[in-house]
């Protein structure tokens, strides 16, 4: 089940960093499941919002696995790429590092995700996607 890495993704910022604390956790230290997702779905939704130009909404997620536990005190970074764009929608994979043991940072990759977002209206109804503005895009793949 281990996924330990020598270092974060090189060459990538993170869309969000955090350290979950002991509230956002069961007794035994281990950071809920829930937190995660939720923490995933912020992150994702950062470029989603970026290329939307505006408001967007979670439609779907497409797949979310947990390949380690998150305990209490690792500090988590969240990766988050657009890697498919439709009419109204914007998927988005997100990976998730956490650094362990501060004195002999251990990196291990927690988990992955691929989430759906649809940009949205004042109405909150579908909305078409603004054209490729490169002056605004700094970070996103340039084919998208």
């Amino acid at each position: 089940m281990s996924s330990t890495v020598s270092q974060l993704p090189p060459g990538k910022a993170p869309q969000l960093r955090v350290m979950p604390m002991p509230s956002d956790a069961n007794v035994y230290g281990d950071v809920f499941g829930g937190w995660i997702m939720a923490q995933v779905d912020i992150a994702g939704s950062l470029p989603a919002t970026r290329r939307a130009n505006g408001r967007v909404a979670t439609i779907a997620v497409n797949s979310f696995l947990f390949k380690n536990p998150v305990f209490v005190g690792d500090l988590l970074s969240f990766y988050a790429d657009i890697v498919k764009v439709g009419n109204t929608s914007i998927t988005v994979n997100v990976e998730v590092y956490a650094e362990r043991n501060r004195l002999q940072t251990e990196i291990v990759k927690v988990t992955e995700a691929t989430l759906t977002y649809v940009a949205t209206d004042e109405n909150r109804k579908p909305r078409p996607l603004p054209p490729l503005d490169p002056s605004r895009e700094a970070g996103l793949n340039p084919v998208l």
